[in-house]
């Protein structure tokens, strides 16, 4: 499939890279564009194959630098509900795939920006990122996850005083708060982005799978359901070809073969 606004490749077996490709708006997301993201994620998703998923944007002045600006200043409210339940469930169904996502972030990253990268299972990001919520600096709030995924990353006070000055934070600040998990020079992101995207490949894909799930489910569930989930499909590994392989290949003192059954 092709996409005017994105680009979908893959770097190595099993490792995709999408690239939000907008550079003449910043990476700005519109309607468009996250249709395309959707088309993506749907292609992705269908590929058995499928290990790791590295998101980015093309140059490096943004990642996304936002929404649209230009085509959102004349909503209605009734569009601007359906534009934000569009990107809620494009980001959901991100958030929702079976395999790892990981946003590279370079530059900008505000706005529905920081809203796509948080939808994300992890963030790596430049020594230029810039991460934040300025909605309210336009009139407007965050309408796109970022009320609720921010406060369920950073922690509610934290969140708060990002959401409501609108102030924005640069790489380092954004990980020690837990925003970025790490921070690269620019010019090594993407390969670094591809280091990690290989170890997580050479896992037993099985088991990364379920453990994405277990996280995802059990962090709207109370701590002993939450629990029941993981016990669950912990079991289930035991059910896989890879858990005999990889039990296997460690008693063997050798490298397993995974083959994500």
């Amino acid at each position: 499939m092709s996409f005017k606004h994105i680009l979908l490749e893959q770097k190595e077996p099993g490792i995709y890279l999408l690239t939000i490709n907008r550079l003449q708006a910043l990476n700005a997301l519109n309607s468009e564009t996250l249709t395309e993201i959707g088309a993506a994620l749907s292609e992705i998703g269908k590929e058995a194959a499928a290990r790791v998923l590295l998101v980015t944007g093309a140059g490096d002045r943004a990642f996304v630098a936002g929404a649209d600006v230009r085509v959102m200043r004349d909503f209605t409210p009734l569009e601007a509900q359906a534009l934000s339940e569009q990107a809620l469930r494009v980001f959901r169904k991100l958030e929702a795939l079976s395999v790892p996502a990981i946003a590279l972030v370079n530059g900008y990253c505000l706005g529905g920006g920081c809203e796509f990268a948080l939808s994300c299972d992890f963030i790596l990001a430049a020594e230029n990122a810039v991460f934040g919520q300025p909605e309210v600096n336009l009139g407007i709030m965050a309408g796109w996850g970022g009320t609720q995924r921010l406060t369920r990353l950073i922690g509610r006070a934290r969140a708060m005083e990002l959401l409501v000055s609108g102030r924005q934070v640069r790489a380092d600040e954004a990980m020690q708060i837990g925003l970025a998990n790490h921070v690269y020079p620019k010019d090594e992101l993407l390969e670094q982005g591809l280091a990690l995207a290989r170890t997580i490949a050479a896992k037993g894909p099985l088991a990364v799978r379920l453990t994405k799930r277990a996280v995802q489910r059990g962090q709207d569930l109370d701590l002993e359901n939450a629990c029941i989930l993981e016990s669950q499909l912990f079991a289930l590994c035991f059910s896989s070809a890879d858990q005999k392989e990889g039990m296997a290949a460690f008693v063997e003192k050798r490298p397993a073969r995974f083959q994500g059954q």
